[in-house]
């Protein structure tokens, strides 16, 4: 039961775990990126979106920008400080807090994303993969979501539609990335770790379905 799904935007950053302070995107879209574009899209706890393909259609660009963010997070222990009666803050200041970070990031960025779903054992016995296939498509079709897609970051939505063509007219690329965020994995909720693989462009497609993660 595959699907392909097309998606588009203006900017997109698909950030580098191993840089942190400021932002540097990877070449082209994470399968994790990707994967939750999906669930943006169609989402049900009785199946998981497994990424094939990644089709690049547009030639890969990068620019550089620069954005106001906060250098604190609200932190867990101050919240659990407030609830036992104690007067502490819980915000961020803004004003004191503001931080300018440059980041490097994808400019008209273009995919084309091919993907299947695997039932889960959260599935009712009513579900079955013809009717989420449907559900999707039909989602698709109207243009409806559950949240906006983004491309990496929030402030970087995704356009979206199915694509309903035979064949991908890809940028004609081939190159090997190296390392690259696969998923997280998540069968241990108290130690939650990152996955990678080796990626690599051939003729402007990143092929996913027989890949080695590394964990």
């Amino acid at each position: 039961m595959s699907i392909k799904v097309e998606v588009w935007g203006d900017y997109a950053c698909f950030s580098r775990p191993e840089l942190k302070i400021e932002r540097s995107t990877y070449d082209c879209i994470t399968p994790s990126a990707a994967r939750g574009i999906l669930d943006a899209v169609f989402w049900h706890p009785g199946l998981v979106w497994v990424i094939d393909k990644i089709y690049i259609l547009s030639p890969i660009e990068f620019t550089n920008i620069r954005r106001n963010e906060v250098k604190s997070k609200l932190l867990s222990s101050k919240a659990k400080t407030a609830m036992s009666g104690k007067n502490v803050d819980l915000f961020i200041d803004t004003t004191s807090d503001i931080q300018q970070r440059a980041a490097t990031v994808l400019k008209n960025v273009h995919y084309v994303i091919e993907a299947h779903f695997d039932m889960t054992d959260k599935a009712n016995q009513s579900d079955n993969p013809g009717k989420f296939q449907e559900m999707m498509k039909r989602r698709l079709c109207k243009g409806q979501c559950y949240h906006q897609p983004y491309l990496g970051c929030r402030e970087f939505p995704a356009k979206f539609r199915q694509w309903e063509f035979d064949t991908v007219p890809t940028v004609d690329i081939t190159t090997d990335l190296g390392l690259m965020l696969y998923d997280m994995d998540y069968s241990d909720k108290n130690n939650i770790t990152p996955m990678y693989f080796r990626a690599k462009i051939q003729n402007g497609v990143l092929d996913l379905s027989d890949c080695e993660v590394l964990r």
